[in-house]
Protein backbone atom coordinates (compact mmCIF):
# COMPACT_ATOMS: atom_id res chain seq x y z
CA UNK A 1 0.00 0.00 0.00
CA UNK A 2 1.27 3.46 -0.88
CA UNK A 3 1.12 5.97 1.99
CA UNK A 4 2.15 9.58 2.68
CA UNK A 5 4.05 10.03 5.94
CA UNK A 6 2.69 12.81 8.13
CA UNK A 7 5.68 12.66 10.49
CA UNK A 8 9.10 11.04 10.68
CA UNK A 9 8.87 7.27 11.19
CA UNK A 10 12.03 5.35 12.13
CA UNK A 11 13.37 3.10 9.36
CA UNK A 12 10.68 4.31 6.96
CA UNK A 13 11.05 7.98 6.04
CA UNK A 14 10.44 11.61 6.92
CA UNK A 15 7.50 13.99 6.64
CA UNK A 16 6.06 14.03 3.13
CA UNK A 17 7.67 10.85 1.82
CA UNK A 18 5.47 8.54 -0.23
CA UNK A 19 6.45 4.99 0.67
CA UNK A 20 5.17 1.51 0.04
CA UNK A 21 4.49 -0.58 3.16
CA UNK A 22 2.62 -3.78 3.92
CA UNK A 23 -1.15 -3.34 4.10
CA UNK A 24 -1.46 -4.48 7.72
CA UNK A 25 1.27 -2.11 8.95
CA UNK A 26 -0.49 0.82 7.30
CA UNK A 27 -4.05 -0.17 8.28
CA UNK A 28 -3.35 -1.27 11.86
CA UNK A 29 -0.60 1.09 12.99
CA UNK A 30 0.41 4.03 10.79
CA UNK A 31 -3.04 5.31 9.76
CA UNK A 32 -4.80 4.92 13.17
CA UNK A 33 -1.84 6.57 14.96
CA UNK A 34 -2.05 9.56 12.61
CA UNK A 35 1.43 8.96 11.25
CA UNK A 36 0.33 8.43 7.64
CA UNK A 37 -2.50 8.66 5.09
CA UNK A 38 -3.24 6.62 2.00
CA UNK A 39 -1.53 8.03 -1.09
CA UNK A 40 -4.62 8.96 -3.12
CA UNK A 41 -4.83 12.01 -5.35
CA UNK A 42 -7.17 13.79 -2.91
CA UNK A 43 -4.93 13.06 0.09
CA UNK A 44 -1.83 14.18 -1.85
CA UNK A 45 -3.49 17.53 -2.67
CA UNK A 46 -4.67 17.93 0.94
CA UNK A 47 -1.18 17.12 2.24
CA UNK A 48 0.46 19.69 -0.04
CA UNK A 49 -1.98 22.33 1.22
CA UNK A 50 -1.15 21.52 4.85
CA UNK A 51 2.56 20.81 4.37
CA UNK A 52 3.83 24.10 5.81
CA UNK A 53 1.66 23.76 8.91
CA UNK A 54 2.77 20.14 9.47
CA UNK A 55 6.42 21.12 9.12
CA UNK A 56 5.94 23.95 11.61
CA UNK A 57 4.30 21.69 14.22
CA UNK A 58 7.02 19.09 13.66
CA UNK A 59 9.69 21.74 14.30
CA UNK A 60 7.87 22.90 17.46
CA UNK A 61 7.70 19.34 18.82
CA UNK A 62 11.39 18.87 18.08
CA UNK A 63 12.28 22.10 19.89
CA UNK A 64 10.20 21.04 22.93
CA UNK A 65 11.91 17.65 22.99
CA UNK A 66 15.36 19.23 22.77
CA UNK A 67 14.51 21.60 25.63
CA UNK A 68 13.34 18.66 27.74
CA UNK A 69 16.48 16.71 26.81
CA UNK A 70 18.65 19.35 28.48
CA UNK A 71 16.80 18.68 31.75
CA UNK A 72 17.44 14.93 31.41
CA UNK A 73 21.23 15.32 30.98
CA UNK A 74 23.12 13.58 33.79
CA UNK A 75 19.89 12.38 35.41
CA UNK A 76 20.04 9.36 37.70
CA UNK A 77 16.90 7.47 38.68
CA UNK A 78 16.93 5.31 41.81
CA UNK A 79 14.67 2.29 42.20
CA UNK A 80 14.63 0.08 45.30
CA UNK A 81 13.64 -3.58 45.06
CA UNK A 82 13.92 -6.66 47.25
CA UNK A 83 17.03 -8.64 46.40
CA UNK A 84 18.76 -11.81 47.45
CA UNK A 85 22.24 -12.14 48.92
CA UNK A 86 23.82 -12.56 45.47
CA UNK A 87 22.46 -9.23 44.14
CA UNK A 88 19.70 -10.71 42.00
CA UNK A 89 16.31 -9.07 42.27
CA UNK A 90 13.11 -10.86 43.21
CA UNK A 91 11.32 -9.80 40.04
CA UNK A 92 12.69 -7.06 37.80
CA UNK A 93 12.70 -3.33 37.08
CA UNK A 94 10.65 -2.57 33.95
CA UNK A 95 9.85 0.54 31.94
CA UNK A 96 6.74 1.11 34.10
CA UNK A 97 8.90 1.30 37.24
CA UNK A 98 11.23 3.77 35.53
CA UNK A 99 8.31 5.97 34.40
CA UNK A 100 6.97 5.97 37.98
CA UNK A 101 10.40 6.94 39.36
CA UNK A 102 10.72 9.74 36.78
CA UNK A 103 7.22 10.96 37.64
CA UNK A 104 8.27 11.18 41.30
CA UNK A 105 11.12 13.46 40.16
CA UNK A 106 8.70 15.65 38.19
CA UNK A 107 9.13 14.30 34.64
CA UNK A 108 6.09 13.12 32.68
CA UNK A 109 6.88 10.72 29.84
CA UNK A 110 5.13 7.86 28.09
CA UNK A 111 6.25 4.36 29.02
CA UNK A 112 6.77 3.58 25.33
CA UNK A 113 9.51 6.24 25.33
CA UNK A 114 11.68 4.17 27.71
CA UNK A 115 14.04 1.98 25.69
CA UNK A 116 15.71 -0.85 27.52
CA UNK A 117 18.02 -2.59 25.02
CA UNK A 118 18.84 -5.49 27.35
CA UNK A 119 15.29 -5.96 28.61
CA UNK A 120 14.12 -5.61 32.23
CA UNK A 121 16.82 -5.03 34.84
CA UNK A 122 17.32 -8.07 37.09
CA UNK A 123 20.51 -7.15 38.99
CA UNK A 124 21.47 -4.56 41.58
CA UNK A 125 23.66 -1.78 40.19
CA UNK A 126 23.71 1.01 37.64
CA UNK A 127 22.33 0.48 34.15
CA UNK A 128 22.27 2.87 31.18
CA UNK A 129 18.93 3.15 29.35
CA UNK A 130 17.63 5.49 26.64
CA UNK A 131 14.58 7.72 26.71
CA UNK A 132 13.19 8.68 23.30
CA UNK A 133 11.58 12.09 23.69
CA UNK A 134 11.19 12.46 19.91
CA UNK A 135 12.17 10.39 16.89
CA UNK A 136 15.32 12.57 16.63
CA UNK A 137 15.99 13.12 20.36
CA UNK A 138 17.17 10.17 22.46
CA UNK A 139 18.60 10.87 25.93
CA UNK A 140 20.69 8.43 28.01
CA UNK A 141 19.64 8.06 31.66
CA UNK A 142 21.28 6.04 34.42
CA UNK A 143 19.04 3.76 36.47
CA UNK A 144 20.48 2.82 39.85
CA UNK A 145 18.83 -0.26 41.32
CA UNK A 146 19.23 -0.53 45.07
CA UNK A 147 18.55 -3.76 46.90
CA UNK A 148 16.87 -4.25 50.21
CA UNK A 149 17.23 -7.55 52.01
CA UNK A 150 14.16 -9.76 52.10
Amino acid sequence: MQIILLEKVANLGVLGDVVKVKDGYARNYLIPQGKAKRATQANMAEFEALRAELERTHAEKLAEAQALATKFEGLMVQVTRKAGMDGRLFGSVTNIDIVDALEAQGFKIERSAVRMPEGPIKQIGDTQIDIALHSDVVVPVTVSVLGEQA
